[in-house]
């Protein structure tokens, strides 16, 4: 009896002892995923650890197979945080966290919901493949809702200085983001079948296969599509430059300094007319500034109107103007083309103008809770309706204003209306020296690959670029420097198979994570009525 009363008496000991190491072990899942979402982060620019996002993946498999919808939730939410907070941190630059905290919260819901689902469909065969169109209709969803969506943070964007680089011009940003989650989640499927194949002693070679073939197939099929990407010229070449004439101050203050941005890009414009007379560069056929380099309304603005004229007249070439123009009692974001000869021809509007930046969804709520918030955009910016190609010496530029390089929808449409070359025309001082200008650039070189253009970047504050068709960045500027980047780059009518094919494949994707997730769902129905049975 004292035997069994001392037993038992160690028992009870042990079990206070016991209890906070098991809540660790239950703890270790919810660290991975964030943990994860982080290393996703990493992946992107501006570093160049592009392969990170594959482990990332592949752990974030570990942390979902075989677990319940309610735990996908959570452990999706958890690596859509650790994702997505560092990620966008550049958002509260200048207005502070509450914005910032607010955008990761609402967006990391998708990823909450995209984890819930692959809950789901881990239990099927070949499951990776089902995960990855599942992430990427995730993507799809995120792009277009809340108030037109907001696709920064798609993995594709993330890839620029990757090996599947290349896969942007087979269908675009969803192909080669389903590429990358595919082949992540297919390393950690090969992982876990050797693992299981080493304690059973049984190979199951089906599923192996369909592993090997979730690496193989996106790496083969990337360095397939090499020969879908060329930097040749096949309309000839035109001298292309790009002005940054820099800003006063960073910050939001930026919008206060009207006057002053405007003419440093008229002395910057100046300059590289004079360089230009002394024969040190060669006389650009295309000049272009970028958004916001005239907020001072010329065509309201004697004065304004005056020195571009004159900037255009002294460097001998049209240049397209990034202004503020109101018309019609609207405000516009707005692009001129402004001839040296005939002045202002013709112009773009920005037609994905951003939501709390260039107009304020839910004002008077907004303002109920914070009137500084109303403060910032005191008045809301139009949407334009039509592509912006503006003809230039003879070659043919397809303007997409800044945030709308982040739209799939708004860089093809310029392209299909026949844009031989891409300006992408940015204003990033308002986010200082943050990761945000670097990942603008990232997204801007998938947009060369994926329609082979050749694309520019022309940027207020840096930083500014040329970026051929290969993806390949041949020159750029400083941040917070006045300078100017001039450069003969190739014209290119052709088209890429992505932009032939615009938005099928991203619905190919859906359609098959909708199928995934529906025969997930039968599978569960019937196991449910054979058990209850």
């Amino acid at each position: 009896m004292t035997v069994t009363a001392t037993s038992v008496d160690e028992s009870d000991q042990l079990k206070p002892q016991a209890a906070p190491a098991s809540r660790l072990v239950r703890l270790v899942p919810a660290a991975v995923a964030a943990l994860s979402g982080v290393l996703l982060y990493v992946s992107f620019p501006p570093r160049t650890l592009w392969w990170l996002a594959l482990p990332a993946f592949a752990c974030f498999g570990w942390v979902l197979r075989g677990r319940s919808w309610k735990a996908g939730l959570g452990l999706g939410y958890l690596f859509g945080l650790g994702f997505l907070l560092p990620l966008l941190v550049w958002t509260g630059v200048e207005v502070g966290p509450g914005p910032w905290i607010a955008l990761v919260v609402v967006e990391a819901i998708f990823v909450a919901l995209v984890g819930a689902a692959i809950t789901a469909v881990s239990k099927l065969p070949a499951w990776p493949l089902w995960a990855a169109a599942l992430w990427i209709a995730g993507e799809a969803v995120r792009a277009r809702v809340p108030f037109h969506g907001f696709p920064w943070g798609k993995i594709a964007f993330g890839q620029a200085d990757g090996v599947f680089l290349p896969l942007a011009a087979v269908g675009g940003t969803p192909v080669l983001g389903f590429a990358v989650v595919l082949c992540g989640f297919g390393l950690y499927e090969i992982v876990r079948l050797a693992l299981e194949s080493r304690s059973t002693r049984v190979v199951r070679r089906s599923a192996a296969a369909v592993a090997l073939l979730s690496v193989a197939v996106p790496v083969v099929g990337a360095v397939a599509a090499r020969s879908l990407v060329s930097d040749k010229a096949e309309d000839g070449t035109t001298t292309v430059a790009v002005i940054q004439g820099n800003v006063p101050r960073a910050g939001l203050e930026f919008n206060a300094q009207r006057r002053a941005v405007l003419d440093y890009h008229v002395k910057e414009t100046l300059r590289l007319a004079a360089k230009v007379k002394a024969g040190k560069v060669a006389k650009p056929d295309v000049v272009l500034w970028p958004e916001n380099s005239s907020d001072v309304d010329p065509f309201a603005d004697a004065q304004a109107y005056a020195d571009i004229d004159a900037a255009a007249k002294a460097i001998g070439a049209p240049i397209s103007v990034g202004g503020v123009v109101e018309r019609g009692g609207k405000l516009y974001n707005e692009q001129i083309l402004w001839d040296p000869v005939k002045g202002p021809t013709d112009t773009y509007d920005k037609r994905q103008i951003q939501p709390f930046g260039e107009y304020l969804p839910m004002r008077s709520l907004l303002g109920a809770i914070n009137k500084n918030w109303t403060s910032m955009v005191r008045q809301d910016f139009s949407r334009g309706t039509k592509p912006g190609v503006f003809t230039m010496n003879g070659a043919k530029i397809g303007l997409v204003t800044c945030y709308e390089a982040a739209f799939d929808w708004a860089v093809r449409s310029e392209v299909t209306d026949g844009a031989q070359l891409i300006s992408v025309p940015s204003n990033n001082a308002t986010f200082d020296r943050s990761e945000m200008t670097y990942q603008q650039l990232a997204m801007s070189r998938v947009r060369a690959v994926e329609h082979s253009r050749t694309v520019t970047v022309p940027v207020t504050s840096g930083v500014s670029a040329i970026i051929m068709p290969d993806g390949k960045i041949t020159q750029k500027t400083g941040m917070f420097v006045a300078d100017s980047l001039v450069q003969k780059v190739p014209l290119r009518s052709s088209e890429t198979p992505a932009t032939k094919l615009g938005i099928l494949p991203e619905m190919a994707l859906v359609l098959i994570a909708a199928a995934g997730l529906g025969w997930a769902v039968a599978a569960g129905v019937r196991g449910r009525r054979a058990g209850d049975a």
